[in-house]
């Protein structure tokens, strides 16, 4: 980001991910934006700054090729956001284990993953799908979930006592 760039506010960085990712459905066939959305939801809900809210909006952006990393590089958001994003972005062939001491490493990243891993673990999204697919990502989310240090019933993010950077 130049220095007298001003940085996106958290409605263009929405405005931006909603672009990156239109036409995008989820596994149900639901428009991708609706995670983005709670995944960002979720984070506010759990104590998380404007840092992890922009990045909850972008958290699949690179992984997805709906935007490139050379454009986060270069996009007027803080250095932090652009790590979280990072650090959320799986490589070719990483193993969980490698991705999550990454996202552990990273401040900020766990609580933008645990709000993530809460959306896609919802039983009402996860009932959209067939039994085989739904089986074979709950115990996905699951294995996340301990390799991230989390409970194994996600939080709602209602509670309270939540941590504002997610370490």
């Amino acid at each position: 980001m130049h220095p007298t760039t001003p940085p996106l506010t958290l409605p263009e960085v929405e405005a931006l991910a909603r672009e990156a990712h239109a036409g995008q459905r989820d596994k149900a066939g639901r428009p991708y934006a609706e995670h983005l959305r709670a995944v960002a939801e979720g984070v506010r809900r759990r104590g998380g700054d404007a840092d992890q809210i922009a990045a909850a909006w972008l958290h699949d952006a690179v992984e997805d090729d709906a935007l490139s990393e050379r454009w986060l590089r270069e996009a007027a958001l803080s250095r932090r956001t652009k790590d979280i994003v990072l650090a959320l972005t799986r490589s070719p062939g990483e193993t969980p284990q490698a991705y999550a001491a990454r996202v552990l490493a990273t401040p900020g990243a766990a609580l933008v993953k645990e709000a993530d891993l809460a959306h896609n673990a919802d039983p009402d999204r996860l009932a959209l799908l067939d039994a085989a697919t739904r089986a074979r990502l709950t115990a996905k989310y699951t294995r996340m979930r301990a390799l991230l240090g989390l409970p194994e019933t996600p939080r709602t993010g209602d509670e309270r006592d939540a941590p504002g950077d997610g370490s």
